[in-house]
């Protein structure tokens, strides 16, 4: 009864319009519609409609389905039309997601999704990967960073998913894992060639795969090392290098693939403990030979010979003689030497470079490349002669040949044209037919390369593996692997590919069932066994004790052993009742022989089996080619007889050397069996690659060759062993949310919160009858195949009843309401009727009132219209005749104003003529007298400057020269002291010398004597000889640099012997100064000047004598410079990147570039007072003082009174007009000197009190602080170094500047997150203050300069002083550009962070919020994760910045630079994750993101940044797209025009990821094409992701704006405990200073 009643419900779901599938031969299968269901006496009959009309009949095909209830039951359903998944299901991501799982959905499925250009889609666990013949934006760097770190199932499908996955396994499992790429080649049945083929993109595949482990940058994972963009290490570089390589001598071009690999290969990429890739290792698989001497039509041999001949120099080309390929019998038999869009000459350049990058030497290739070359040569060998084979001796290819393999020609063509047989007793040497001598040529040119082959994957390993095998924690490896071969003609190369395919797929399915089952134990579920086809019986067929190989090698042991003789043995061993199903015997052929394999069977020709599995090389060959003179051969020959060693089998006494050589068949078995148990212990991920169709053409789809490769790959049988069990599983949550209508509401009444284990309970007993169509587990509901569609018939069922009651109730309510309003209506037009009537007749009354107006009022214009035109023509009858007066006028006036002009230009000639003569006469009469007063005045200048103040003049200058000199002769006078010291220490040295050169005068005499002596070996008088030599040249260099001290010290005994003269004239001098000054008759004037001259020296005892810091040298005054330790200057080359330069950012005139005072010595200039000015004009006009009177004349201060601890600035306000008495000592001046002069004390207040510890204000815009109160920071380093450059502390200043920049730049570097946004703008902002400051206070020095400087020229210390300034300038240019790059790294840290989950994940507009799976009934389930970041806190975010930027006064044009690349990461990195994520593709998604998207247009329009909101538009368009409508083509193109800045790539992605809500109709197959069709293939500018926003990127250049209008502020808040600055702050705040200008006059 179960059954009958299973049988039954199976039956009832072809309702009408239910759609299933039709096997056809065109198509494999087609979709039809049922139109009826009838079961008539026992038997079922469904009819169904085709969807596509029959062009012969003119009208839809029907396909019929009819069975008996008894076939139904006894096949329980399986034999039914399968059933069609609804349209939203047909493009999933995963087949086993599909509501029907049967072999037309999941074909159609994969067609779907790649005619929507989407070439990856999951089966479980594994990747089909359709090949697209084209150029798709699926593996760039972006893309590959997308993918690093999400977990499967994320993102769509796609290869570098798998590799992630797989990455994570090892990670967190710590297990080995394993990616099997394999992909089909097949060819159809009767095709003319039986070629061989691939191009389902295996190759390409895995060397994307190794690509992403090397280029992905996993940021969670401990220890791993951080990647810039596009950075690999060492071993990752040579991984990928091996790629060329191994397409170079491995790859080549066949009938439908230009790159096919001709051999599998098994790469083992090792990671250490912190998933480092240090290593890697690689195995290849059976390597088609037969491809070196034969190639098919239009294919070629391997790619390297192709690339030697076109791309080796002319100088190897004539060394191994190459010429054109056409010219080599091993590469011109199939005509074809070219493949489209490959440039051989190029990939040789390629291949070159990777093989440097694994470490082989340029020397060592050249080697390859000649043994390449003798094996085309060896291919040229002409061989003749009718029985016995002969080869001329002088045949040049023989000659060139042999003379590259380094072998002896005689001994060679000895060999190829004949053979050695060995018995016990003798060998007898025997002729070789042509035939025979050309398999021996060409076995020796295929073992050849082979080997070199071989030995090429050794040196890779040897290169690639990491030399510490316990560092290697764990690896992941990437098999690269031949898919199932089914030709016209078979042979050994295809019984090998298909049997390592058969233990694949073995591997596969065990693989498979195993997770099967551990999925049903995990779940708790009662299951069974479950069959699935299981191969063993064909692998044992082939690998057993008396299998096909073991047969093979036994027969190929036998001396007369032939193909027939093994065939035989096949037949004989294999007929039996065991291997029926899986060995047949061809019914037309005894030499051939049928293996059914698990995807078809396969007739296999034994012709040559016995001569490809042995494989070997005669021994003189091999004899000769192990003696050979090329080292590099021998190498090749030395390693492949190591290999052979390592594969022969245990000795055996009755085998023969000739039989113990391991056979091929024997080497690969061995090989298959390691790989199988390396993959069997590791955790596997499989890539099955389809090649769409046979042609190569891009995006087209052939779906009987997709089924064959579907069939053949294991990709139906993993579905067919889910059929077995429980093919379909819903988790409680999904399962409720689509069938909660089945059940009453009181069931699922939100409200009441009910259970969603306990509801799915309810739903299934009140739709299934029988409890074994399915099992409820811990996390699943399992049901068994076919129970889905009877539960979708169920709930559509439900929704029409519902809907029939809905649309009942909606009727009534409609025509109810269409009665009211007609009701309405009637009398509504009543009313409208009478007024009509009514309104008629006052419009009769109206019209005749205005009829007799108009008359009236048209006769008034008549009448008027006669009266104007006459009017109007007297009127210009009067102005021509007044216009004709006026003009006479006019001409008599203007001749009359010309004589008038004339007559006036003439007089006032003659009177300027007068004036001039009489104005000359006057200034010469002037002259004349001036002259004469200013004789007088000459006369009256000569004698007074003979008086008295004359010499008071000249014995201040007297004075001043005697302390220099004085100083000057101290220090010469030490110099001198050192000198003689040094010469004494020197003829102390010269003693020495000469003493040790006696010495060794006497050890050598003493040598010479021993040297006459026969015992004294020539070694040690050879070395005796050599010291003595060293001796000579050391006393030579001694007494050469002696006579250069002598004359250094002569020189200086000179200049000391011209100082004293001249210090004896100048005390003479000095003298006769004092005694002129004596004469003087008036005594009162010098008293005075004698009380001066001893105040200046008291003056000048005090500075000599006060304690004074030595001043640095210039190398160490410029310690943080950009070349020291600072840093804060950027390298040479990249400071165009970092700021602009000094020149652009200050403009205007006045900036000019400050100064240097390294020349400025205190020797020169005192540091302690300015220097007096010698005018005698102003000897005159002011009695002269001293500066220390001058001082203290203008700092008449009360002293009274003691200021409150409070701002400096605050201070003159807070006294009104008072001065401040006891506040400033008497002498200011010498108080600044000592503060300047204690550095250290005023650098730690600077550094610690300024910067360290200061407490910044608050950015608020209800109480935004004053500017004061900012930059007084900036105010007060400006202050100490404006003082230190009026008093000539220059180099104390630069090294007080440098100091500064790098407090502040580690004090910047120091805040982290969102705790830089206020430090960092603060000093940002306080910086280009203090720039602004000292570019004001350079201006206005160079003002003055140029004011007092009457021959505008600039002094050398001016010069320097503008050198020394400048580098601080442009230091601090670079401060600022570093604490910009480095705030804008942490905003966009931070920012990074709260962009997706804000604007993608944030739902914040209600009425359309949405779960990430679209449910509708999301209320029963667990609530919703909020997102870490909501929008408010973005805002909030960016407001903070605003007005952090606002409230510290930065200039508006930065402002808006910080904004704009905030904004422009937010649009990027939300649209390039929206693009993406395929569950968030929905049109509600897209209302929630476009409201987002509005807060933050609007928030840019409140803040004045209109600009901003473009950085927004892709994200914007993106949410337009998805809320456009979509059902026809018309609207395609309307969202092409809408859309007009998102590429069709990006269109096409969306648009084919679009969620289709259970309200909405899917998007049709053919909108989809249409949509796809629009991307071009090679468009550069058609990309898919946007360039994302680098958060360290530096590159985009920080614009410094113009220096500001600012002046000096002396403020300085009373909470900051600083003593000197507040000292120095009061005292130039009182005080008059005078500028370095000044100084310097």
């Amino acid at each position: 009864m179960v059954v009958v009643a299973s049988a039954q419900q199976s039956v009832e779901v072809y309702t009408k319009g239910t759609k299933a599938w039709f096997p056809d031969k065109r198509e494999a299968w087609v979709s039809t519609t049922c139109i009826s269901n009838t079961v008539v006496a026992g038997k079922v009959r469904l009819v169904f409609q085709g969807e596509d009309e029959d062009e012969k009949r003119c009208a839809f095909q029907e396909y019929v389905f009819e069975a008996t209830w008894a076939d139904i039951e006894k096949t329980a359903g399986s034999k039914l039309p399968p059933l069609r998944n609804p349209p939203k299901m047909e493009s999933t991501d995963d087949l086993t997601n599909l509501s029907y799982l049967n072999e037309p959905a999941v074909m159609n499925t994969i067609r779907t999704r790649y005619l929507q250009h989407l070439i990856y889609t999951y089966s479980g666990i594994v990747l089909i990967a359709m090949n697209p013949f084209d150029r798709v934006s699926l593996y760039d760097p972006d893309i590959v960073q997308q993918y690093s770190g999400r977990r499967r199932g994320e993102l769509e499908p796609h290869l570098f998913a798998i590799a992630e996955d797989a990455y994570r396994c090892m990670i967190r499992e710590q297990t080995n894992q394993t990616i099997v790429v394999s992909g089909e080649r097949q060819v159809i049945r009767n095709s003319s060639k039986g070629e061989r083929t691939n191009g389902a993109g295996k190759t390409v595949s895995a060397k994307y795969i190794m690509r992403y482990f090397a280029m992905a940058d996993d940021q969670d994972s401990k220890g791993k090392k951080l990647k810039t963009s596009g950075s690999m290490t060492e071993v990752e570089e040579q991984i990928l290098a091996t790629n060329p390589i191994m397409e170079a001598f491995g790859n080549a071009k066949t009938t439908r693939n230009d790159n096919s690999s001709r051999f599998g290969k098994y790469i083992e990429i090792q990671f250490d403990t912190d998933a480092n890739i240090i290593g890697a290792k690689i195995r290849t698989y059976l390597l088609e030979r037969s491809r070196l001497i034969f190639q098919p039509e239009i294919e070629r041999n391997y790619h390297i010979f192709y690339q030697l001949c076109v791309g080796a120099p002319s100088s190897e080309r004539k060394e191994f003689e190459l010429g054109d390929y056409t010219t080599f019998h091993y590469l011109n038999q199939s005509g074809t030497g070219t493949v489209p869009g490959m440039d051989d000459a190029a990939e040789f350049e390629i291949t070159q470079r990777a093989l440097s990058t694994i470490g082989v030497s340029v020397k060592l290739q050249w080697k390859i490349f000649r043994l390449l070359a003798a094996l085309l040569h060896l291919g040229n060998i002409e061989i003749g002669g009718r029985s016995d084979a002969m080869v001329a001796e002088t045949d040049p290819a023989l000659l060139t040949a042999t003379r590259l393999l380094g072998i002896k020609t005689a001994d060679f063509r000895k060999w190829i044209i004949r053979k050695q047989i060995v018995t016990r007793s003798e060998k007898i040497v025997t002729n070789l037919n042509p035939a025979q001598a050309s398999v021996v040529k060409d076995s020796v040119a295929k073992y050849i390369y082979a080997n070199l082959f071989d030995w090429l994957v050794s040196v890779i390993n040897e290169s690639l593996s990491c030399p510490d095998d316990e560092k290697v924690r764990n690896f992941i490896g990437v098999l690269d692997i031949y898919g199932f071969e089914h030709f016209k003609k078979n042979s050994f190369e295809q019984f090998c590919i298909n049997y390592a395919n058969e233990k694949l797929q073995q591997q596969f399915n065990q693989h498979v069932f195993k997770l099967e089952q551990e999925e049903y134990i995990q779940e708790k579920i009662n299951w069974t066994f479950i069959e699935f086809s299981d191969n063993q019986k064909c692998i044992e067929l082939i690998e057993g004790k008396l299998g096909i190989l073991s047969l093979l090698d036994e027969e190929s042991r036998l001396p007369s052993g032939t193909d027939v003789g093994f065939v035989q043995k096949l037949y004989s061993n294999f007929d039996n009742v065991g291997f029926k199903k899986v060995f047949k015997k061809p019914r037309f052929s005894n030499t051939a022989f049928t293996i059914a394999h698990y995807a078809h069977d396969v007739e296999y020709e034994a012709e040559n089996f016995l001569d490809k599995n042995k494989d070997t090389v005669p021994d003189e060959h091999l004899a000769l080619l192990q003696s050979s003179e090329f080292d590099y051969l021998q190498e090749i020959m030395e390693k492949a007889a190591a290999n052979a060693q390592t594969h022969t089998p245990e000795n055996n006494k009755r085998m023969s050397m000739t039989s113990r050589k391991p056979t091929l068949g024997s080497i690969f078995k061995l090989s298959l069996i390691n790989l199988m148990d390396t993959i069997g212990n590791t955790n596997v991920h499989y890539i099955r690659c389809i090649k769409p169709n046979e042609a190569k053409v891009a995006w087209e789809f052939e779906p009987n060759m997709v089924l064959a490769q579907l069939r053949a790959c294991g990709v139906l049988e993993t579905i067919r062993i889910s059929c077995a069990g429980y093919p379909t599983r819903w988790s409680y949550e999904e399962f409720a949310d689509r069938y909660y209508a089945l059940v009453s509401s009181k069931h699922w009444d939100p409200k009441s919160r009910p259970d969603i284990n306990e509801l799915c309970s309810v739903i299934l007993a009140a739709s299934i009858k029988d409890t074994a169509m399915y099992q409820e587990g811990i996390s699943k509901i399992f049901f068994r195949a076919g129970q889905l569609a009877y539960l979708e018939k169920l709930r559509s069922d439900r929704f029409n009843e519902c809907a029939v009651l809905l649309q009942k109730n909606i009727r009534r309510f409609v025509y109810r309401t269409r009665y009211v309003r007609m009701q309405e209506l009637t009398v509504k037009l009543q009313c409208i009727a009478r007024t009509k009537v009514s309104v008629k007749k006052l419009q009769a009354l109206r019209e005749e009132k205005a009829a007799v107006i108009l008359q009236k009022n048209w006769r008034r214009y008549v009448e008027r219209k006669k009266y104007l035109a006459k009017q109007q023509f007297i009127l210009k009858l009067q102005a021509a005749a007044r216009g004709y007066n006026g003009r006479r006028l006019f001409v008599f006036l203007e001749k009359s104003h010309a004589a008038v002009q004339i007559q006036k230009l003439i007089r006032g000639w003659f009177a300027r003529k007068n004036y001039k003569k009489q104005r000359d006469m006057v200034i010469h009469l002037q002259s004349c007298i001036r002259q004469r007063v200013a004789r007088k005045a000459l006369v009256a200048m000569v004698t007074e400057a003979r008086s008295v103040v004359h010499f008071k003049e000249v014995s201040y200058a007297l004075e001043n020269k005697v302390v220099e000199l004085t100083q000057t002769l101290t220090a010469v006078r030490d110099e001198k002291k050192a000198a003689m010291d040094r010469s004494v220490q020197l003829e102390a040295q010269i003693r020495n010398w000469s003493d040790r050169y006696e010495k060794m005068e006497r050890r050598a005499k003493g040598f010479e004597e021993k040297l006459q002596e026969p015992t004294v070996p020539q070694a040690q008088w050879d070395t005796l000889l050599s010291e003595k030599d060293v001796l000579a040249a050391d006393y030579k260099k001694s007494l050469d640099k002696i006579k250069t001290q002598d004359k250094e010290l002569a020189q200086m005994l000179e200049q000391n012997n011209t100082q004293k003269e001249t210090i004896t004239e100048l005390q003479k001098a000095v003298e006769e100064a004092n005694e002129r000054a004596s004469k003087p008759a008036d005594e009162a004037e010098v008293a005075e000047l004698k009380s001066q001259i001893a105040a200046l020296k008291t003056q000048l005892t005090q500075v000599l004598h006060a304690p004074r810091k030595q001043q640095q040298s210039a190398g160490g005054a410029r310690g943080l410079s950009p070349a020291g330790t600072r840093g804060l200057s950027p390298a040479p080359n990249a400071m165009r990147n970092l700021s602009p330069s000094p020149a652009r950012i200050l403009e205007t005139e006045a900036l000019k570039e400050p100064l240097n005072e390294r020349n400025l010595s205190p020797a020169s200039i005192p540091v302690n007072r300015r220097p007096r000015r010698n005018s005698s004009a102003d000897v005159i006009q002011a009695r002269p003082k001293t500066s220390i009177d001058s001082i203290r004349k203008t700092e008449n201060l009360n002293s009274s009174k003691s200021p409150r601890p409070t701002s400096v600035d605050q201070l003159s306000t807070i006294l009104g007009n008072k001065t401040v008495t006891g506040a400033i000592d008497e002498e200011p001046e010498e108080e600044i000197h000592g503060i300047l002069r204690d550095e250290d004390s005023l650098q730690e207040e600077i550094h610690e009190g300024l910067i360290k510890a200061l407490k910044m204000p608050l950015p608020s815009l209800q109480n935004p602080p004053s500017q004061k109160e900012i930059f007084f920071p900036a105010h007060m380093i400006s202050m100490c170094v404006t003082e230190m450059w009026r008093l000539r502390y220059v180099q104390e200043s630069e090294r007080l500047m440098f100091t500064v920049m790098d407090t502040i730049q580690k004090q910047c570097l120091s805040f982290t997150g969102e705790e830089a946004v206020v430090p960092c703008a603060f000093w940002l902002t306080n910086v280009h203050e203090l720039l602004s400051l000292l570019c004001q206070t350079l201006q206005e020095m160079e003002q003055e300069m140029f004011q007092n400087n009457s021959n505008g020229r600039r002094s050398t210390a001016w010069q320097d002083f503008e050198k020394l300034v400048r580098s601080v300038k442009y230091e601090m240019q670079c401060l600022e550009d570093n604490i910009f790059h480095a705030w804008m790294k942490e905003l966009k840290k931070r920012l990074s962070k709260m962009v997706v989950p804000a604007v993608i994940e944030g739902q914040s507009l209600p009425g359309f919020i949405t779960s990430d799976s679209g449910r509708f009934f999301n209320k029963l389930l667990t609530g919703t994760t909020q997102p870490t970041y909501s929008m408010d806190e973005l805002l909030n975010f960016l407001n903070k910045v605003w007005r952090t930027m606002k409230c510290y006064y930065i200039e508006p044009s930065v402002s808006t630079q910080v904004l704009t690349e905030l904004l422009k990461l937010i649009g990027v990195t939300a649209f390039n994750d929206l693009l993406m994520r395929k569950n968030f593709s929905s049109w509600k998604r897209a209302m929630q993101i476009q409201y987002n998207i509005t807060r933050i247009e609007e928030w840019c329009k409140s803040h004045d940044i209109p600009e901003g909101t473009l950085q927004l538009e892709h994200l914007m368009q993106t949410t337009k797209l998805l809320q456009f409508k979509k059902a026809s083509l018309e609207d395609i193109e309307n969202i092409y025009d809408v859309c007009w800045i998102l590429s069709p790539t990006q269109i096409q992605k969306l648009i084919s990821q679009y969620h289709v809500a259970d309200y909405e109709n899917p998007i049709r197959p053919d909108i989809l094409k249409a949509v796809a069709s629009h991307v071009v293939s090679g468009d550069k500018s058609d990309v898919l992701l946007l360039d994302s926003v680098a958060i360290d990127d530096t590159t985009n250049p920080f614009e410094i704006p113009g220096p500001r209008e600012t002046r000096p502020q002396k403020y300085l808040p009373a909470w900051l405990n600083l003593k000197r600055l507040r000292r120095l702050t009061m005292i130039t705040q009182t005080t008059p200073t005078t500028t370095l200008l000044e100084a310097q006059m």
